[in-house]
């Protein structure tokens, strides 16, 4: 885990993104770096946007219709996954189970942040440095599979395609 002066500036970085939204802190595991930031609706959409600050040069952001603690449960989750396995863009990984109850949706993809732009996903540190923020897109099973066979861009096509509706957990699948 970094620093807490880098997941500070993590923070300071998603606050100003969604100034206008009203943005919460919480500290999931005390004395682990690891903050869950959410980020209400506002100017910048009516969706929910929770956050992680801590993770290092790669932070993700997950994304829902509704304010649900849920999206912290499983930011928790990836974030000691990603400690262990490094996840980065077109990586996948099983949840278990569907990211909200009934929707088919059981796998997380990580991509580049479309609903906020490379404004968000670019995010300076005191060091000099920067994080990236990434976006976690719940995926089927099938899409998942997909990608393995046919790779990350060709999945991408498909969502385009089939106007998927990103924050939809009833979204049907599209491979």
């Amino acid at each position: 885990m970094p620093d807490h002066t880098s997941a500070a500036a993590v923070e300071s970085h998603v606050r100003a993104f969604f100034a206008g939204h009203p943005v919460r802190s919480t500290t999931p595991a005390p004395g682990s770096g690891l903050r869950i930031l959410a980020a209400g609706p506002g100017p910048r959409g009516g969706g929910w946007s929770y956050l992680t600050a801590g993770c290092g040069a790669v932070e993700f952001v997950l994304c829902g219709a509704a304010d649900d603690p849920r999206f912290a449960e499983l930011l928790g989750m990836v974030a000691s996954y990603h400690a262990a396995h490094r996840l980065d863009v077109e990586h996948s990984l099983p949840i278990g189970e569907p990211w909200l109850p009934g929707s088919a949706c059981d796998h997380l993809l990580v991509s580049l942040p479309y609903l906020h732009g490379p404004e968000l996903e670019h995010c300076p540190l005191p060091d000099g440095g920067h994080a990236r923020v990434l976006w976690l897109l719940p995926i089927t099973a099938t899409e998942a599979a997909f990608r393995r066979a046919h790779g990350h861009e060709a999945l991408e096509r498909l969502f385009d395609g089939h106007g998927i509706e990103p924050l939809d957990p009833r979204r049907p699948s599209v491979a």
